[in-house]
């Protein structure tokens, strides 16, 4: 567990190496001495993040295009046609009652 007086876990922007900030203001980096704007690096982040994302709905859209959508409802219509359709193959009622009573005929 880490202790209070360390601070608050940061992330060097330039090494992407963490460290503890120690509570001081403003917050400089051990490894590059630089001072690391907290804003600065919010900012980034969640222009990476919302960038990330734009990425992953783009590429939704391209797997879901409007044309495949009617192509499959167009083929199952086709389907349901093809279901539908009466077959000229009817069967008597005496071939259907051919099968086994409950009866014994031993």
């Amino acid at each position: 567990m880490p202790k209070a007086e360390w601070g608050t876990k940061r992330i060097c922007p330039t090494t992407g190496k963490r460290f503890y900030d120690l509570n001081r203001t403003p917050i400089v980096s051990p490894y590059t001495g630089e001072i690391v704007d907290i804003e600065t690096v919010r900012r980034k982040a969640a222009g990476a993040i919302i960038a990330q994302e734009a990425k992953t709905a783009a590429v939704l859209d391209d797997d879901l295009d409007g044309e495949d959508l009617i192509e499959a409802d167009a083929d199952d219509a086709d389907l349901d046609e093809e279901l539908l359709e009466d077959d000229d193959e009817t069967v008597s009622l005496d071939d259907l009652a051919d099968v086994a009573g409950g009866e014994d005929d031993a």
